[in-house]
């Protein structure tokens, strides 16, 4: 709508007026963030000299764009001197944004639109709603308005708020809008939980306040007034579908507004508390007995913490981001002023704060809604009410909406034991705690000193909690949250929340330890016979369970000191197990557990385990066959309880294969272990295999082999490799290669399998061919034959950690093929596909190099233990074969960010590498192309 001529003066004094300052302080003076003045004077000026709409908007925006970017640039400059205050930020923004919003509407309906006589009709209310409605911001924050009109949308009304979007709109404002009645507004709140919320958070900010308040009046009485039950379903069944969807508040890269444990869930219980009680902040629930003093200011804790982490989260990345990835986490802590400290980075300290508040809010969630239960407001599903049977509680114990609570308090806590007796309780009953009794606990937790400790009846009742009731998983989570087991086990309390900076694992420590009894619950129970075949046919065979859960519950407790965890962890349980209540031998079984709990996985997946020296030196480590056992079923639970897809076949494969051998050598001596001995057995099986072959072509086939070809592959792949061989010698092509790609479901990887005339430096060629067509390789093995040829069996997985699709297999080969015989340069072709992923880059991994002469009768194991990129293992080989050594076969282990590859070598005269000049010169070579190839990958 174009005026006349000129535009309407308009006096400075209308706009000026009308932009109230915000309840509690700002982060800086008011006047640095929107000075109200100085804008209605500009835009005075403007509409004097303007001749048209367009330019005066034009120039409007220009005038606003510039005091937004002086507002943004104050509010973050004190942000960056401040990092703690958040609810001062929140506040700024807020304030910035209703000044660029209440200009926005001046401009719109006063100078471009005037309207000197407005009807009844003609009338409208600008109303936040949502956050904004709330007042509280983040930098990138959505602006949701509520366009409020009396009756249906004028031609005028509707002038405004499409000039006044326009002008929000190039202010680069991400606005969420709606134009609606009071009618409209109670009708769509009635059918849609999320406007309803919305608009519970209404807030006035410009236009014909009377309709504003009609509104407010006519939601009060009309939409919300006894329909409380209803609204708290709908807000816990959205935050169930909620947490579902971004995972449980110890993933290590959590979401801080939609995570469990975030915003989110405190803006839930305030929109509750609103709905039900008409409250307007939540200082006001402690007189209404819903919180406690120290509750409510745990609340005020956490939300200024996760405020302040989310708004250093948009200001790092410039937009509304959510996610608390690995490389932003370095960034924010760095920002909030976090430092590294005694052995751990500043960034493990600070997400060790982010989970520890992120818990608090669950106990916050859970008291509330108790308290609510309490009050009548929220139901219970009427079939479990008519039902649900409970067992009979003992004395000093009563039930209150269905939870277990404490009769008398001062009775309870005149005996310290009760503290556990009440956990023991709710397993026995199978009922949740009530928050009363949660209270109480966590209100008298000096009570669990050390005569407590050392009781024991204290003793009993503790260890009963995970090896009698079938469920340790809910009385050890619980009595985590609330400070008891670190209370009872004050050695734990370091790991509480802990954070592990790597990409490797998913929680925290302690959640880690918590899955990995859940895991070993559920072996116990039968659940994972299919999947766990080996784990659960051992522990059907029985074996010392409270050993085995003491050890699960200490193998980690000495995460994040400088020593080595493994070592000190054995400390702690030397102290730690006698004070559970294990006799001395007992106690000495758990201390080794500990001590060596990662010596089967490391044995597994970083050395061959067709060596006969690997198997003899690990059987020689554990001794007994009850040992070997312990230690599979933690080894077993301590991979699964890593992250929701780290267990895999190949890693079960492995671990199965090393139990058998090292079984077996125990039960009938090590000489069973003889190379010879297999051999002869692999060369017997291969004759059965392939009964229809000529004796000679048998004979052949047989003898061309060196016996460590016949101990490091099964059946069928030397069956493979024979069907291969032929046809290469058939062929008679001296040039030609023979290529099979094949699936091999057992291990959860694809078996490429290569036989080709031997000549230096096929391992690295094979190798970055495989790198180029996106191949982890997870295990290879490398053999030449008596008569000149080389067989070379690699196990792949695609970049998932799966096999490849069988459809995908024949252009796979194709393109190994087109590499091995020189038509793609590996080295070029790789230097643009390997690079490390941003959120990748924060993860500080060191190169350790070793040298092992001891754990192989006839090789030297070279370990390369650094950060994983796509062609580590190509510039690896390729550096081993240039200094002319002979790589038998290569073990990968994958850890995350971290790989540790392990070489089984041999210098040219086929000798070990002994000289220690000779393995610093190796070391050096391998260094060099390690940090050659980090430079390439990060640029």
């Amino acid at each position: 709508m174009t005026l006349p001529h000129k535009v309407s003066p308009v006096p400075a004094s209308d706009l000026s007026v009308g932009l109230p300052l915000p309840d509690g302080e700002l982060i800086c003076p008011p006047e640095s963030i929107f000075d109200a003045e100085d804008v209605a004077r500009k835009i005075a000026e403007a509409a004097k000299t303007c001749e048209d709409n367009a330019t005066l908007r034009a120039e409007a925006v220009r005038v606003l764009r510039d005091v937004q970017k002086s507002g943004r640039a104050a509010i973050a400059e004190a942000f960056a001197r401040q990092p703690f205050a958040a609810r001062p930020l929140t506040r700024a923004y807020t304030y910035l944004t209703d000044g660029l919003v209440r200009t926005a509407l001046h401009v719109a309906g006063e100078v471009l639109h005037p309207l000197p006589n407005p009807t009844q009709g003609e009338r409208i209310a600008i109303l936040a709603v949502g956050g904004y409605g709330r007042g509280e911001m983040a930098p990138f924050s959505d602006v949701d308005l509520l366009f409020l009109t009396p009756y249906k949308i004028t031609a005028w009304a509707e002038s405004v708020i499409e000039s006044m979007l326009y002008m929000l709109w190039d202010l680069r404002l991400k606005v969420g809008h709606s134009s609606r009645t009071i009618k409209d507004c109670l009708r769509l709140g009635a059918e849609d939980f999320t406007i309803r919320t919305a608009m519970l958070e209404q807030r006035f900010l410009a236009g014909h306040k009377p309709l504003a308040d009609e509104l407010d009046r006519q939601l009060r009485n009309e939409l919300f007034k006894g329909t409380g039950r209803e609204f708290i379903e709908a807000k816990l069944k959205e935050r169930e579908e909620r947490h579902h969807k971004q995972g449980e508040r110890y993933m290590v890269e959590p979401n801080v507004k939609e995570g469990k444990g975030g915003l989110r869930d405190l803006q839930s219980l305030y929109w509750i508390a609103k709905y039900i009680y008409g409250v307007h902040d939540v200082a006001e629930l402690v007189p209404l007995g819903l919180f406690t003093r120290e509750e409510f200011d745990t609340f005020v804790q956490a939300e200024e913490f996760l405020w302040a982490v989310r708004s250093h989260l948009h200001l790092v990345t410039g937009r509304a981001s959510e996610q608390l990835t690995f490389d932003l986490q370095v960034e924010v802590a760095e920002r909030m002023g976090y430092e590294d400290r005694a052995g751990r980075r500043a960034v493990e300290i600070f997400m060790q704060r982010y989970f520890r508040e992120a818990t608090q809010v669950g106990e916050l969630t859970r008291i509330f809604l108790t308290k609510l239960e309490a009050a009548h407001v929220k139901s219970e599903p009427l079939l479990e009410r008519i039902f649900r049977r409970r067992r009979k509680v003992k004395p000093g114990y009563k039930v209150v909406h269905g939870r277990l609570a404490v009769a008398d308090p001062r009775k309870f806590l005149s005996d310290k034991v009760n503290l556990l007796r009440l956990f023991e309780e709710g397993l026995r009953t199978g009922m949740l705690i009530h928050p009363d009794a949660m209270r109480l606990v966590t209100a008298n937790l000096h009570l669990i000193d050390d005569e407590m400790r050392n009781d024991k009846e204290a003793q009993r009742i503790f260890l009963d909690l995970m090896l009698k009731h079938g469920n340790p998983e809910r009385a050890l989570r619980r009595m985590n949250e609330l400070g008891v087991l670190s209370a009872f086990i004050p050695e734990f309390e370091p790991i509480v929340a802990m954070m592990q900076f790597n990409m490797y694992h998913s929680y925290t420590v302690d959640e880690h330890t918590i899955q990995c009894i859940i895991n070993l619950a559920q072996i116990e129970r039968g659940e994972l016979v299919e999947e766990l075949p080996l784990a659960s046919s051992i522990l059907k065979r029985g074996v010392n369970r409270k050993v085995l859960y003491v050890a699960l519950l200490l193998h980690d407790i000495a995460k994040g000191r400088p020593e080595d965890h493994s070592i000190l962890g054995a400390k702690i349980a030397r102290k730690v197990a006698p004070r559970l209540g294990l006799n001395k031998k007992e106690c000495e079984t758990v201390e080794w557990l500990v001590r060596y709990h990662l010596l089967m996985s490391d044995m597994a997946q970083k050395r061959d385990i067709s060596d006969p020296r690997t198997v003899r030196d690990f059987a020689k480590a554990v001794k007994t066959v009850k040992r070997l056992d312990l230690l599979t079923v933690l080894t077993v639970c301590d991979i699964r309880g890593v992250g929701p897809n780290t267990w895999n076949n190949w890693k079960a494969t492995l671990l199965r294969a090393l139990h058998a051998e090292t079984k077996r050598a125990l039960e009938t001596g090590m000489e069973d272990l003889n190379r010879a001995n297999r051999g002869a057995e692999a060369k017997k099986a291969l004759r059965e295999a392939l009964s229809d072959w000529p004796k000679a072509d048998l004979k052949a086939e047989t003898s061309r082999h060196y016996d460590p070809y016949w101990q490091g592959l099964n059946l069928s792949t030397h069956m493979e490799f024979a069907k291969m061989l032929r046809a290469l010698e058939a062929s008679g092509d001296p040039g030609a290669m023979e290529i099979h790609l094949d699936p091999d479901e057992d291990r959860d990887a694809t078996r490429a399998c290569f036989a080709m005339t031997d000549h230096p430096g096929i391992f690295a060629r094979i190798a970055g061919a495989l790198a180029l067509v996106g191949a982890n390789v997870v295990d290879a093995r490398s053999y030449t034959t008596k008569d000149g040829y080389v067989t070379d069996a690699f196990w792949i997985q695609d970049a998932e950690g799966h096999p490849f699709e069988a459809s995908r297999l024949p252009r796979l080969t194709q393109m190994i093929h087109k590499t091995l015989k020189g038509e793609v340069v590996a080295r070029d072709a790789l230097k643009s596909r390997d690079k490390i992923k941003k959120r990748e880059k924060a993860f500080n991994v060191p190169t350790h190099i070793t040298f092992d002469n001891e754990g192989s009768e006839i090789y030297t194991i070279i370990e390369v233990d650094t950060r994983d990129r796509p062609g580590l293992l190509y510039d690896l080989a390729r550096t081993l074969a240039a200094a002319n050594v002979y790589i038998a076969n290569a073990v990968i282990a994958t850890y995350g960010e971290q790989v540790v590859d392990t070489f089984y070598v041999k210098d040219m005269f086929g000798l070990k590498y002994h000289s220690e000049a000779k393995q610093r010169g190796l070391e050096a070579k391998l260094r060099k192309a390690i940090a050659e190839g980090a430079e390439r990958a990060a640029s």
